[in-house]
């Protein structure tokens, strides 16, 4: 929901369509952005029914403006992406499902998550993904509670800084020596922080995996 991984959705669902298609060539695409402060507040105080009023009336205005599909451009926001499912006759690219699918293809069946404390504490992502066969390690509370203050604090205002990195990367560590065989970025703006070259084990950033099949799906 933040503007930092709008900004990334949007080079690279470009990028994809231009080595597809080669050239000028970019995405035809819709783009509604919402006022994330407001969002946030909601998500504070626990109103998911305004989160999923305000994003299914933004959903309804990209169907009314031609689009295909639609792809919400974060994971913590497809707490409530069934509402607005229900408000649009276009489906909704679920970015849980397609994660999944990556991991799947690449043979892994037990995997640990970073994101938000309502990604990791709460059963509406997770169990979209034990529900295809696949295990799911989560960090420690404590741990939890130092990535979701970093997201919101630090990520989702640009800011980079190396010692959440090393935080990040700590918890990483955590999750391999519990026998996770690879780790999702399971919040859109983690991959901003840390990517696969800070780490042996295999990451799947969602950002990166969500925008690249938004793009390949409009090739179809």
């Amino acid at each position: 929901m933040s503007w930092e991984s709008t900004g990334e959705y949007y080079r690279i669902i470009n990028t994809t369509i231009r080595n597809q298609l080669g050239g000028l060539h970019s995405a035809k695409c819709v783009l509604y952005s919402v006022d994330f402060h407001e969002v946030e507040k909601c998500q504070s105080n626990g109103d998911w029914d305004t989160i999923a009023h305000t994003l299914s009336q933004a959903a309804m205005c990209l169907e009314k403006a031609g689009a295909d599909f639609v792809a919400i451009c974060s994971n913590t926001i497809h707490k409530v992406a069934d509402e607005i499912q229900n408000h649009i006759s276009v489906p909704i690219v679920h970015i849980a499902d397609v994660t999944a699918e990556q991991i799947i293809s690449s043979s892994f069946s037990r995997v640990g998550i970073l994101g938000t404390r309502f990604t990791l504490e709460e059963d509406f992502y997770i169990n979209r993904l034990i529900s295809k066969g696949i295990q799911v390690v989560i960090p420690e509370r404590e741990d939890r509670e130092k990535i979701d203050r970093i997201i919101f604090d630090e990520l989702c205002l640009g800011i980079i800084r190396p010692e959440s990195k090393e935080t990040y990367l700590e918890v990483i560590n955590k999750l391999t020596t519990k026998g996770a065989q690879a780790v999702i970025l399971g919040c859109t703006e983690i991959g901003l922080l840390v990517n696969q070259g800070d780490v042996k084990v295999p990451l799947f950033d969602t950002c990166y995996i969500h925008a690249y099949q938004a793009a390949m799906l409009a090739l179809v």
